[in-house]
């Protein structure tokens, strides 16, 4: 059976979070390091916004700061997350890999069966949602607000009719880097606190909305689920969903000095978090 890199790193930063799966994926694309799984948290928690979103128009920094939260833009698409009670996973591998459907959608797939093995490792009745039918989307239509768990896309995870997982893909250098977030806990009014309405009434109506399309683990699950053993679970989803063995590792020395230098260049930058 194949083998792939299995990382747990530390709590770290936002911008070292973001840091770490870049240089995970540029040193892959130059053959210097294996497919890797890697899962990880972060000090302090932190609101994390797609590459594509307007970082002043839909967020309120203020409140960001004022709470001593992170702050960071992904390199990734998708929509705000707060990594706050969640595990974030990440899955860097490339594009040409035999395992890997040239088509986005087909790749997610592929890569979101380690996370429906995981959410089965735990006991819950998890599900994957195609969107294929018509009926589908409309189940999962939502009014769209800044806040990723708002609603599922293609090959996302429901449990209970509700997203439990949100993830995003980028493929750069020929590398294709999906990561995503596994909400253990959740605090929704924290969440909304953080984005601009133009209302309390939208506001509120989106709270709402969100509550009725999202749940985290402990709310389905009978019996309280740790970090620790989500890792354990997801771990074995992820080998089991890839059909790989996962072999415990470390980042390398030039990884480490890779990610520092992008901090530093990229992800600790108002020019890279605030430009859009």
């Amino acid at each position: 059976m194949e083998q792939w890199r299995y990382i747990v790193t530390e709590a770290m930063s936002p911008a070292m979070n973001m840091a770490v799966d870049e240089a995970i994926l540029q040193l892959h694309s130059e053959g210097k390091v294996p497919p890797t799984v890697r899962f990880y948290t972060w000090d302090p928690a932190t609101l994390s916004i797609g590459y594509f979103q307007k970082a002043i128009k839909e967020i309120n920094l203020e409140e960001v700061q004022n709470r001593g939260l992170g702050f960071v833009r992904r390199a990734t698409g998708g929509r705000a997350v707060l990594h706050d009670q969640e595990l974030t996973y990440s899955v860097i591998v490339s594009e040409d890999h035999p395992k890997m459907p040239s088509s986005v959608t087909e790749a997610y797939k592929i890569i979101s069966l380690g996370l429906l093995h995981g959410f089965q490792n735990l006991g819950l009745s998890a599900e994957m949602v195609s969107l294929a039918s018509e009926e589908e989307k409309e189940k999962y239509n939502s009014p769209g607000s800044s806040a990723c768990f708002d609603s599922p896309s293609w090959y996302e995870l429901v449990v209970e009719g509700k997203k439990v997982a949100g993830s995003a893909q980028t493929r750069q250098k020929g590398v294709i880097l999906q990561h995503g977030s596994i909400l253990l806990d959740m605090d929704v009014d924290l969440l909304f606190s953080l984005l601009h309405f133009p209302s309390e009434r939208v506001k509120q109506r989106m709270i709402d909305s969100f509550r009725q399309k999202a749940v985290t683990i402990n709310e389905v699950s009978p019996r309280p689920i740790s970090l620790q053993e989500s890792i354990e679970a997801f771990s074995k989803g992820f080998a089991s969903g890839l059909e790989v063995e996962l072999i415990s590792s470390t980042l390398t020395d030039e990884e480490l000095a890779l990610a520092e230098e992008l901090v530093k260049t990229r992800y600790a930058t108002d020019e890279w978090n605030l430009r859009r």
